[in-house]
């Protein structure tokens, strides 16, 4: 597929999304190699209520479910993939992904514990000439609406690791944000999950905040 031709689909199927409903939707990626995609399944309705809440996104307020290879993807502006454990793309898998991203769209990689090894690797089929480099604090996506002056917020402990925000840049553009030793989604999902406190999952909350404002934003 040419890419004008990729924009143009992109473009067209996030007007359709808004013009029909008023509001944009984001979706949950469903990926196969046995991980649980599924994850961590009132994360993404506790940020999109939050969003509209307290920086005036317009969100439908259900996520939907795409799968990796599915042109349906080039309907959602942000999609957001977790789990534990492996991931694996099919070589359709990575080039639809790939042209997704190269479209416009964005990918929000939130490791749950264990999906390090697996994100790298079958991210290197989706852009086998770029690696993840880490952000700096000074990158906008730190401070699009809430400041994070020394990057993410640390929600759950694992392996007394720092946690890291890694992305993928095309052309100047973040493609792809990956959360790593961090468990946004964790923070986000409702209160009696996780027994996290409400001043961690209000900067967890905060955090995803930002990475869809720079979504929409950039």
């Amino acid at each position: 597929m040419k890419k004008s031709f990729l924009v143009l689909l992109f473009l067209f199927s996030v007007y359709a999304v808004f013009s029909q409903e008023g509001n944009v939707k984001i979706a949950l990626l469903k990926y196969s190699g046995g991980g649980d995609w599924y994850a961590n399944p009132t994360s993404l309705p506790n940020l999109i209520r939050f969003c509209n809440e307290n920086i005036k996104t317009n969100i439908a307020l259900e996520s939907r479910t795409v799968e990796v290879g599915s042109l349906d993807i080039f309907n959602y502006p942000f999609v957001h993939m977790t789990g534990h454990g492996n991931v694996f793309f099919t070589d359709h898998d990575a080039q639809n992904l790939r042209n997704y991203l190269l479209a416009g769209g964005f990918l929000h990689v939130d490791d749950n514990y264990g999906l390090d090894k697996f994100i790298r690797r079958e991210m290197k089929k989706v852009f086998p000439e770029y690696d993840f480099v880490e952000l700096p604090f000074s990158h906008p996506i730190y401070r699009e609406v809430y400041p994070f002056a020394t990057g993410l917020p640390k929600v759950h402990e694992h392996d007394n690791k720092p946690p890291q925000g890694f992305g993928i840049i095309h052309n100047g553009r973040l493609v792809c944000f990956y959360s790593y030793e961090c468990d946004l989604g964790d923070g986000w999902e409702d209160a009696s999950v996780h027994k996290d406190s409400e001043a961690a999952r209000l900067k967890a909350l905060k955090m995803g905040a930002n990475i869809l404002a720079h979504c929409f934003s950039n």
